[in-house]
């Protein structure tokens, strides 16, 4: 993945987005580009236009820490886009290298642990690499899909089945658009992601559409409603998510309901439906 027009492009639309009179510049004349012009974010940020306009180019070699977060203050950019344009400007390098297979059973013990809570296990680009049985009675049966397929990405913009489990689409769809945002620096040299991005653009309008905004993750919703086909009615979650020791490309999202509550007996009762025949 370019990361050159990764950060080209998110710099033009955020200062593109902004009005002179929304950041205290006077507004003189006809302008001609919509938003601020480079001269005024660099002036905002207190840098040379020359500097700026490098930056802007994609050419973030040389730029410091204070220049990020004077830019990031001069767009007015919310956290979650200063993360995103710092990962862009100092990507991690990473190239799509497999996962250690040793650590993924043990990993597993513990999904199989939680048997009475939905969890998964997701990696690098959104690929869902392990789940217990309960995650399977209420998102899907994984284990169904190919390997290929078995990503956050192509699941809620591709699957229909989990379009309908979401009660709340819009905002699954955003947050996952913002999520695989955040692996762009950490993944440019990925060519199994950068395929994956390319083909959720062509297949998927909303996908291209939430790519194009460069939507990026903020603090993601902790509670959600699934209309699991596993339950009758829908079920109110809480997400947590856990991560692994020494594995800061592993996180494992539970899922877990309000205490007394008809979802936690709804959860309960699939729990005791998929557990193996010889479980207590």
């Amino acid at each position: 993945m370019d990361l050159s027009e990764a950060l080209r492009d998110f710099l033009l639309s955020r200062r593109a987005r902004l009005r002179p009179d929304e950041v205290g510049l006077p507004v003189h004349g006809t302008r001609r580009v919509s938003g601020l012009r480079r001269e005024e974010v660099a002036h905002l940020a207190a840098m040379s236009v020359e500097h700026y306009t490098r930056l802007e180019r994609g050419n973030a070699s040389r730029v410091s820490d204070a220049v990020l977060e004077a830019v990031g203050e001069a767009l007015r950019l919310s956290p979650g886009e200063r993360r995103y344009l710092r990962s862009l400007a100092r990507p991690a390098g990473a190239d799509g290298t497999p996962l250690p297979a040793g650590r993924l059973p043990d990993l597993q013990v513990v999904l199989d642990a939680m048997d009475r809570t939905p969890a998964y296990l997701v990696g690098p680009g959104g690929a869902i690499l392990g789940w217990n049985r309960l995650a399977a009675a209420v998102f899907l049966d994984f284990g169904r899909l190919p390997p290929e397929e078995r990503t956050i990405g192509r699941l809620v913009f591709t699957d229909p089945r989990v379009r309908r489990l979401y009660v709340d689409w819009e905002t699954k769809s955003r947050e996952t658009v913002g999520l695989l945002r955040t692996e762009v620096g950490r993944r440019p040299r990925d060519a199994a992601f950068t395929r994956e991005i390319a083909e959720l653009r062509e297949c998927s309008p909303e996908f291209r559409q939430l790519w194009d905004e460069q939507v990026v993750l903020e603090q993601p919703h902790t509670t959600l409603l699934l209309a699991s086909p596993g339950a009758a009615r829908p079920l109110r979650l809480s997400l947590s998510t856990l991560q692994p020791a020494g594995r800061p490309d592993l996180v494992i999202p539970v899922y877990t309901a309000e205490p007394g509550s008809r979802s936690e007996a709804e959860l309960l009762r699939l729990a005791r439906a998929v557990a193996p025949p010889d479980t207590p």
